[in-house]
């Protein structure tokens, strides 16, 4: 069975598969990072995994990988196949593509941003399925997106598009690693959540699923934070809307899994918002954790159809 070998890299742990033709993922696995032990290591693992693939699609299937894709978080440059800088796992102009062809014997690579790799698949075969204009935006430690056009995912004249957690909704307001203060991902993010319900009263170690579920509850404290939150993402999401126009808004990551608590609260305070812009419909992520080795798989398959070795994620 023709196959290709997908990777989903993360800042803890990566997830693999093997990825038919019709985006069915035909094996699983996962495996730590492994980031404590350096950047080095964390490269040596990718190599490793990836290998452990080959050998396990040529075992089911009779034949090799036909290609291989691969997200990893960060910087990207996606022309050169160069893992450019990621700060979470230490490393710095990684030839990720080169070495991941040698290692597979010349199999064509594809690597692609995570982000974007996720929103790939749920623009193709998740919540964005049909939409030829979509805006991704996953909620997590972070905050960033994928603009999605046709089917393809617009990366940007740099590799730097989607960045929408780094758009100053607060001037003033709490500073960001980027450099800039009132980012949107210092106040929406999951992360930022979690911090700002720990403070009002979760206590030490409470996250945004503990917020979310003091929300449910009546927790008048729990739902100011949350109300703080949903108004920052909401002007957030319509300057995306502003700006691209997109027919749907796809919001995935840790933050989305509160369900209705979040998305009820947001379809409003986005309407509210909307004056001459067209309201887009505001849908959950639909492939969970599974979206970065689909989208990495349909990286992969892209590559094959077309002559170019450079593939948009």
């Amino acid at each position: 069975m023709r196959h290709v070998i997908a990777l989903d890299v993360g800042g803890t742990g990566m997830k693999a598969a093997l990825v038919g033709a019709d985006g069915t993922l035909l094996y699983e696995a996962r495996r730590p990072t492994g980031r404590e032990r350096g950047p080095d290591a964390v490269v040596a693992g990718i190599l490793d995994f990836a290998d452990e693939l080959r050998a396990t699609g040529e075992r089911r299937f009779g034949q090799s990988a036909v290609a291989a894709g691969v997200g990893v978080p960060g910087v990207i440059d996606e022309a050169h196949g160069v893992a450019v800088f990621a700060a979470n796992l230490g490393w710095r102009d990684v030839p990720l593509r080169a070495l991941l062809a040698e290692r597979l014997a010349g199999v064509p690579v594809a690597l692609g941003h995570d982000v974007r790799v996720g929103g790939l698949a749920e623009g193709r075969l998740g919540a964005g399925d049909g939409a030829d204009r979509f805006l991704y935006v996953a909620l997590g430690t972070g905050i960033a997106g994928a603009i999605g056009i046709d089917g393809r995912i617009e990366p940007g004249a740099h590799g730097s598009s989607g960045e929408i957690g780094h758009l100053i909704v607060r001037p003033g307001g709490p500073a960001c690693g980027c450099g800039q203060a009132g980012c949107l991902e210092r106040l929406a993010s999951a992360a930022a959540v979690g911090r700002a319900w720990a403070v009002a009263g979760g206590g030490p170690g409470a996250d945004a699923a503990d917020c979310a579920k003091a929300v449910d509850a009546g927790d008048p404290r729990a739902r100011a934070v949350w109300r703080e939150a949903v108004a920052a993402l909401a002007d957030g999401l319509v300057m995306g809307v502003t700006l691209l126009d997109p027919r749907t808004l796809i919001i995935g990551g840790g933050l989305a899994e509160a369900g209705e608590t979040l998305f009820a609260p947001l379809r409003a305070a986005v309407a509210e918002r909307i004056t001459f812009q067209k309201l887009p419909d505001i849908v959950p992520a639909a492939l969970g954790d599974t979206a970065g080795c689909l989208g990495a798989g349909l990286l992969a398959w892209d590559l094959l159809s077309t002559d170019s070795t450079e593939v948009s994620a």
